[in-house]
């Protein structure tokens, strides 16, 4: 019963260091203050802005839960190994196994430490080079993400898509919600490579195909990215496509572009110009966000245009499914011999290989 005592205070020892690092009393303040603002009378006044709450409510839930019944779980086996009752020591030891099991699961989140990784993320998945097949691989990329999303309980919102011209997507861009979406889908960003049989190619021969993926942190809050209005041009003109007869004879598509660096958004995917404009602005505050990162400047008047060329270059990941069956990371070195797994969702051990290379949690 000692052994039992001295391993459940030890694990207790490493479970109330880590609730340190994450702030578990600040995150529980957090959801208490929104849990107050909930029933106040005037809560749904602004139907956008009360969703909103209730959505981060929702993951501040998930993320405060499981560490919450860890705490309990393991207060109760010291409770019942002070009792000294060897007839409890079986069931003791299953329990220790069962907390020490989840403490390793939440344990990923402390790696998860970056400004933005707590945030939701948008990803952009772009066809490039090898024509129907590359355009075929962006969507089987997004159907991965869609797959991976689902068995993590995460939630997914297309946001705009443009079909292929005889299969696949030319591009896709889409919100990913829930607890550290974007601190686990930024090991994500940069060029996907596959090389399979073509079933687009009469002949059957081998081909290679290219996507890019952009993860950007979901930025939509003003406070979060000051961007002076003067640096935006803000265009509207007629939607076009897939939407309905009320989005093809209305001016209610939106480009905003940041005149400073030149990058553009253009959004006519909602049916209200109001509407594309708020996701515009959220998309394009994300990806000044992600320049920033990615260019170490502190200021948006610092930034430069994002160099495309230099990011396309930027292969990350392989996807062999002929004449052997492989994926491999190149950063990582992280492989996997079942690609099909891997398409079906399962990027966990590629995100976990990419946050033990990048984290500075040890």
């Amino acid at each position: 019963m000692d052994d039992i005592n001295k391993k459940a205070h030890d694990l207790q020892k490493e479970v109330l260091k880590s609730i340190k690092i994450i702030d578990l009393d600040g995150l529980i303040e957090q959801k208490t203050k929104i849990d107050d603002e909930t029933l106040k009378s005037d809560f749904w006044k602004d139907n956008l802005l009360a969703q909103e709450k209730l959505k981060q409510q929702a993951k501040l839930a998930k993320q405060i839960e499981p560490w919450q019944k860890l705490e309990v779980s393991l207060n109760d086996i010291l409770e019942l190994s002070s009792m000294n009752d060897e007839a409890l020591s079986g069931d003791l030891v299953k329990q220790i196994d069962e907390a020490s099991s989840l403490y390793n699961l939440l344990k990923e989140d402390l790696k998860l430490n970056g400004p933005y990784d707590d945030h939701d993320a948008i990803l952009s998945i772009y066809a490039g080079a090898g024509g129907t097949d590359a355009q075929d691989w962006t969507q089987m990329l997004f159907r991965m993400y869609v797959r991976w999303a689902e068995k993590n309980d995460f939630n997914i919102k297309t946001i705009d898509e443009a079909p292929g011209d005889e299969a696949g997507l030319k591009n896709v861009t889409f919100e990913v919600s829930g607890p550290f979406a974007y601190g686990k889908l930024k090991s994500e960003h940069g060029v996907h490579r596959l090389v399979r049989l073509s079933p687009f190619n009469s002949a059957g021969s081998r081909e290679t195909s290219f996507a890019k993926v952009d993860v950007l942190p979901k930025v939509d809050s003003p406070e979060e990215l000051d961007i002076d209005d003067k640096d935006l041009r803000i265009d509207v003109y007629r939607s076009g496509g897939h939407g309905g007869q009320s989005v093809n004879t209305t001016d209610s598509a939106v480009r905003i572009t940041h005149i400073p660096t030149g990058m553009a958004v253009a959004i006519q995917n909602e049916r209200s110009q109001l509407q594309n404009r708020e996701t515009a602005m959220t998309i394009l505050r994300s990806r000044l966000i992600q320049l920033q990162i990615d260019q170490h400047r502190e200021k948006i008047s610092e930034l430069k245009g994002p160099n495309q060329s230099a990011e396309w270059g930027n292969q990350i990941r392989s996807y062999v499914l002929h004449p052997y069956k492989q994926v491999k990371d190149l950063r990582t070195k992280h492989e996997s011999n079942d690609p099909e797994a891997v398409l079906n969702g399962g990027l966990d051990e590629f995100i976990s290989a990419y946050l033990d290379l990048n984290s500075k949690y040890n």
